[in-house]
């Protein structure tokens, strides 16, 4: 046994070390949230709550039943019914079970009318299986709930137009895709439930 390490046991060196960086750190600036009193800041593009997006102008979902969310997602989690009438595609039902989802977004980046999303809402916990398997209509309740609580007037998530990429290669809707005036699926929700009312 060395010197140094004799000297380290008879004077509890390493021992008042640890209570040095204690102490240190009993001064320091604080780095934990207190969720949820506090919120951090969830920035644009973070990958949580599934939604169909809401057509601004039709009050419909605007999915054309392209089955490339489905082709691309590596763990299966997306299922499409549709069916064919008058010489056009319908989906039935949309059902995303998010408990499989990992996340990656490429359901996202796939559809060529950007009509799902990711949104940034990440307080969606639910304690049975059913409520983390979304049909069509909680992804279109989703969508309503995100843009009521959206912070600014127009939402565009970027995935639906992901940087390297050249934008020759996207269709021409995704090309030409704009933000989405949220205000406008506020008032139109506000319509629906006003119909709905009065009948």
């Amino acid at each position: 046994m060395r010197v140094g390490e004799i000297l380290n046991k008879v004077f509890l060196i390493e021992i008042f070390k640890g209570l040095a960086l204690t102490l240190r750190m009993l001064f320091s600036k604080t780095v934990t949230i207190q969720y949820p009193s506090q919120r951090r800041k969830v920035h644009e593009g973070f990958r949580g709550r599934h939604a169909l997006v809401r057509d601004p102008f039709s009050g419909n979902d605007k999915c054309i039943g392209c089955m490339r969310c489905t082709t691309v997602c590596p763990s299966k989690c997306i299922h499409i019914k549709r069916e064919k009438t008058e010489n056009k595609m319908v989906v039935i039902d949309y059902i995303i079970d998010a408990s499989r989802c990992i996340y990656c977004a490429y359901c996202v980046e796939a559809c060529p009318v950007c009509a799902l999303v990711l949104t940034e809402d990440y307080e969606y916990s639910s304690y049975r299986r059913e409520g983390l398997v979304f049909n069509k209509e909680k992804l279109l309740k989703n969508w309503d709930d995100f843009a009521k609580r959206w912070h600014k007037d127009f939402y565009f998530n970027k995935f639906w137009q992901p940087p390297g990429i050249d934008p020759s290669r996207w269709p021409k809707t995704k090309r030409e895709q704009a933000p989405i005036p949220l205000k406008r699926v506020v008032e139109i929700k506000r319509e629906v439930n006003d119909e709905s009312d009065g009948s």
